[in-house]
C-alpha cells in the first residue's frame, strides 16, 4: 500500500539558502514539502498510510547536483549507460546530473540531446541534463547550433576532454552562447604543452620516468579565457580545476566582477601526485593529480567560494582501459557513489563547513546551469538527500551500481552514508533496501 505522506522525524535539516540548520520534522505529501518544524509530523505519524523515517542522527539536505559526469551513452555502453549511471547517481545522493558530450557520436546535435532527455525521463530516477558540445565533433573548429541544443534541453556547452585552444573560436563561442545565457564550460589544457604527458610535471614524474604535465598548461588557457569572457560579457566556467595558478586567476577575476565560475573534483581535493608512486592507473586522471601545495590551494579556494562547486567528473572505464600499462591507460575514475563519504571527511576535519559543503554540492551547481535551486521549504518540491554523517563505510567497488569500478579508494574506510534520495517526493534510492554490511 502506497503511503499518502512521508515524515522525516527529528532530522537535522540543513539548507544554507534559507539559513536553516535545525532539528525538525519535515512532512512530504505528494511531490512537495508541506510542513517543517518541531513535531510538525507528530499528528500524522501514527497513521498507517504515512511512512515515518526516524533518523535523529541524520542530515536532511537539499538534493545534490553534479555538474560533470560521463555516462558513456551513446557509443560506449559497455563502460556505463544511462540506466546504470543514473542509478549510481541516485545512490550517491544526486537528484540531478549534467552529462558531458564526449560520447560516440558526440552530443553536438538536437537529435542526440533530445534522445538523452527522453530516455532519462523514461527511467524515472535521477534527472539528466545534457551538456552540448561547443564545436562540431569537438574538433575545435565550427560552432554547434547552440540554439537547437538549448531548445532540446542542453543546460551548457563544453568540449570536455578537448580544450578549445583557438582564441578566435573560443571568443565566438562565448559570444554565441551568451545570447542564450548558456555557460561555456572549458576543459583548460594547452595540448601543445601536454602532448605525451602522463602525470603532473615535478619530482614524482621524474622519479617514475613519466613525461610530465605542467600546471601552466591549465593556467594559460584559463587566463586567456577570463580575458575573453570579460570582453564578451559571457558566462565562463572552468571544469575540474587542479592548479594553484588557476585559483589565483579565478580569485583576481572574481574581485573584478567577471562572470567566472569553477568546479573541483573530490580526487583533486583528496589526492596528490604521490598517489601515483606505485604506477596505479586508478589515479591517472585528466587533469592530473598535482602537488600537496596545489591540493591545499584548492581546499582553501573551495572553502572561501573562489571555487564555486564540487563536481565528480564521474568517468567509468572497464578493466580493458585500466588494467594495462600506465601510458596506455585511460584517464578518469568513478565518483558518483563515493563523493559523499569521501568528502564528508573534510567537514568532519573542519576544512569545509557543513553549509559550504551543501552549497557546493547542491545550491551552487543549480544556479550555475539554471536549474531550480533545491530548497527545504514549505511548498518546495521534495528534492532531498538524507545522509547519516557518522556511519562508517568501507568502499567496495563490487557493490557499485555503476558499471565502472575504477577507483583508487577501494578499501578505504570513510564516514558518511547516503540513506535516501528523493526526486519530487519519490524515493529514487533507499539504502534500507540494501543488506546491513557496512559496505558501499
Amino acid at each position: 500500500m502506497a503511503a499518502d505522506a512521508l515524515v522525516f522525524r527529528r532530522v537535522r535539516a540543513v539548507d544554507p539558502g534559507r539559513g536553516l540548520d535545525a532539528r525538525v520534522d519535515v512532512v512530504v505529501e505528494g511531490s512537495r514539502i508541506t510542513r517543517i518544524g518541531p513535531d510538525a509530523g507528530e499528528s500524522i505519524a501514527t497513521s498507517e498510510r504515512v511512512r515515518v523515517v526516524e533518523a535523529p542522527s541524520a542530515w536532511l539536505l537539499p538534493g545534490l547536483i553534479d555538474l560533470h559526469v560521463h555516462l558513456r551513452e551513446p557509443g560506449e555502453e559497455y563502460k556505463e549507460d544511462l540506466s546504470t549511471g543514473l542509478r549510481a547517481a541516485a545512490a550517491g545522493g544526486f537528484v540531478d546530473v549534467c552529462a558531458m558530450p564526449n560520447t560516440s557520436p558526440v552530443n553536438d546535435t538536437r537529435a542526440i540531446t533530445e534522445m538523452l532527455v527522453a530516455k532519462a525521463k523514461s527511467l524515472g530516477g535521477t534527472r539528466l541534463h545534457p551538456i552540448g558540445a561547443i564545436t562540431v565533433g569537438q574538433k575545435g573548429e565550427a560552432l554547434t547550433e547552440m540554439a537547437d541544443l538549448r531548445e532540446a534541453g542542453a543546460v551548457a556547452v563544453s568540449d570536455d576532454g578537448r580544450c578549445v585552444t583557438s582564441s578566435s573560436v573560443m571568443r565566438r563561442a562565448l559570444e554565441y552562447a551568451s545570447t542564450f545565457d548558456l555557460p561555456v564550460i572549458q576543459h583548460a589544457e594547452d595540448h601543445a604543452l601536454t602532448q605525451g604527458a602522463q602525470m603532473h610535471e615535478g619530482a614524482v614524474s621524474s622519479r617514475l620516468g613519466l613525461r610530465g604535465w605542467p600546471r601552466t598548461a591549465e593556467d594559460i588557457i584559463v587566463a586567456r579565457d577570463v580575458l575573453l569572457a570579460e570582453a564578451c560579457r559571457a558566462r565562463y566556467h572552468v571544469a575540474h580545476v587542479s592548479s594553484l595558478g588557476t585559483v589565483r586567476i579565478l580569485r583576481e577575476a572574481k574581485s573584478r566582477g567577471i562572470s567566472v565560475t569553477a568546479e573541483v573534483t573530490p580526487h583533486h581535493l583528496l589526492l596528490s601526485e604521490a598517489a601515483l608512486l606505485g604506477y596505479d592507473t586508478g589515479c591517472k586522471v585528466n587533469p592530473p593529480l598535482r602537488t600537496e601545495e596545489d591540493m591545499a590551494s584548492l581546499r582553501e579556494a573551495l572553502a572561501d567560494g573562489t571555487i564555486d562547486c564540487i563536481a565528480t567528473d564521474h568517468a567509468p572505464h572497464s578493466s580493458l582501459e585500466k588494467d594495462c600499462e600506465f601510458a596506455l591507460a585511460a584517464p578518469g575514475m568513478v565518483g558518483l557513489e563515493v563523493c559523499v563519504p569521501l568528502l564528508l571527511g573534510l567537514v568532519h576535519d573542519g576544512v569545509l563547513s557543513l553549509a559550504r559543503f551543501v552549497d557546493a554540492l547542491s545550491l551552487a551547481p543549480a544556479r550555475l546551469v539554471g536549474l531550480a535551486v533545491p530548497s527545504i521549504a514549505e511548498g518546495s518540491y521534495a528534492n532531498l538527500t538524507l545522509i547519516d554523517p557518522g556511519a562508517r563505510v568501507t568502499i567496495d567497488p563490487s557493490r557499485f551500481y555503476s558499471k565502472g569500478h575504477n577507483t583508487p579508494f577501494a578499501g578505504r574506510v570513510a564516514r558518511g552514508r547516503v540513506l535516501a534520495t528523493l526526486v519530487e517526493g519519490r524515493f529514487v534510492h533507499d539504502e534500507s533496501e540494501r543488506d546491513e554490511t557496512g559496505e558501499l
